[in-house]
C-alpha cells in the first residue's frame, strides 16, 4: 500500500520532469536535434552523388574499365581545374551561356503569350491546331541543316535552334495550364461580377503559373541540350566545342570536364528556375510528405 502523504511528493517529482526537458530542449538539445536534421537531409540529398564519384573514381582504378576511356574522377577534376586556371573553361562556358539565354528568353517572351492566347481563345486554338501538331513532332536537332543553310553558322541560327526548341515545352505547358484551371473557380469568379480581362488577370493567370513554369525549366534542359549539339557543328566556342574538340584529340580528361561543366550549368538552372516559380507562386500549399 502506499501512503498518502507520500502521493504530493511523487505527483511533484513527475511534474519536475518536463519542466527540465523543456528548460533544455530550447538550447542545447534543441539546436542539436536541428542541426542533425539539416545534416541527415543534406546526407538524403547528396548519397546518389556521393556514391556516383565513389565508384567513377574507383572503377578505373580498380581495373573495371579502361582509364584510358573513363579516367577517375580526381584526373577530370584536376583537368577541370587547369581549364578553369587558363581560362578556356570561362570562355566557352561564357559563349554557351549567352547562347542558350539568349534564346530562354526569347522563347519565354514569345511562347508564354502565344500561349495564353491559344489556350483562352477557343477559335484561335482550332485555327492553329493542326499547325502545331506538325511542328511539335519535328526534332529541333532533325532542323539543324536548314536553320544553317538559312542562317548560316554564326550565332543567329544557334540562337534560333534554341529558340525553336525551348518554345514548344513552353507553349504547349502555358496552353495545358490555362485550359486545366478548375471550372468551378471560373464559374464563381463570373458569379462575383469579374469581367473577362480580371477574371484572366485574378484567375486564370495564378492558376497557370505552375503549368507554365514546368515548361520553362524544361525549356532550360533543352536550352543546354541543343546548344551543345550545334555547337559541335561550325562552332568556334562552346561547352558543345570543347567536348568535341577534347574528344578528336583525344584530350579525354578534358572531354568529361565540360561534360560536367553543363551538367553543373543545368543544376544551377533548374534550381533558379524553382526558385523564381516559388516566388511566383506563393499561395501553393506544399502537400508532399516528408
Amino acid at each position: 500500500m502506499v501512503d498518502i502523504a507520500e502521493r504530493p511528493a511523487r505527483l511533484a517529482a513527475h511534474a519536475a520532469v518536463p519542466d527540465a526537458v523543456a528548460a533544455v530542449g530550447p538550447g542545447s538539445g534543441g539546436l542539436a536535434g536541428r542541426l542533425l536534421g539539416i545534416g541527415a537531409k543534406v546526407l538524403h540529398r547528396t548519397v546518389a552523388i556521393v556514391a556516383l564519384a565513389a565508384i567513377w573514381e574507383g572503377a578505373p582504378r580498380l581495373g573495371l574499365v579502361d582509364r584510358v576511356f573513363l579516367p577517375p574522377l580526381s584526373e577530370v577534376l584536376v583537368a577541370w581545374w587547369e581549364l578553369l586556371r587558363s581560362g578556356q573553361l570561362a570562355e566557352h562556358v561564357g559563349a554557351s551561356l549567352t547562347r542558350s539565354l539568349a534564346g530562354l528568353g526569347l522563347a519565354v517572351l514569345t511562347a508564354i503569350p502565344l500561349g495564353l492566347l491559344i489556350g483562352w481563345y477557343r477559335p484561335l486554338a482550332e485555327l492553329l491546331s493542326p499547325l502545331l501538331e506538325v511542328f511539335r513532332n519535328t526534332a529541333a536537332l532533325a532542323l539543324l541543316p536548314v536553320f544553317v543553310l538559312i542562317l548560316g553558322l554564326g550565332e543567329t541560327s544557334k540562337i534560333a535552334l534554341v529558340l525553336y526548341a525551348c518554345s514548344w515545352p513552353i507553349l504547349l505547358n502555358t496552353i495545358a495550364g490555362v485550359k486545366g484551371v478548375d471550372p468551378l473557380l471560373i464559374r464563381s469568379a463570373r458569379s462575383m461580377g469579374l469581367n473577362h480581362l480580371r477574371l484572366f488577370q485574378k484567375v486564370i493567370l495564378p492558376a497557370a503559373v505552375p503549368t507554365i513554369f514546368t515548361g520553362v525549366r524544361l525549356a532550360g534542359a533543352y536550352s543546354i541540350l541543343v546548344l551543345v549539339a550545334a555547337e559541335m557543328v561550325g562552332a568556334k566556342a562552346g561547352l558543345g566545342y570543347l567536348i568535341n574538340y577534347a574528344q578528336y584529340n583525344f584530350a579525354i580528361a578534358d572531354m568529361y570536364s565540360g561534360i560536367i561543366t553543363i551538367s553543373a550549368i543545368g543544376l544551377v538552372v533548374n534550381q533558379l528556375l524553382v526558385a523564381l516559380e516559388r516566388r511566383f507562386s506563393t499561395w501553393r500549399v506544399d502537400v508532399s510528405a516528408g
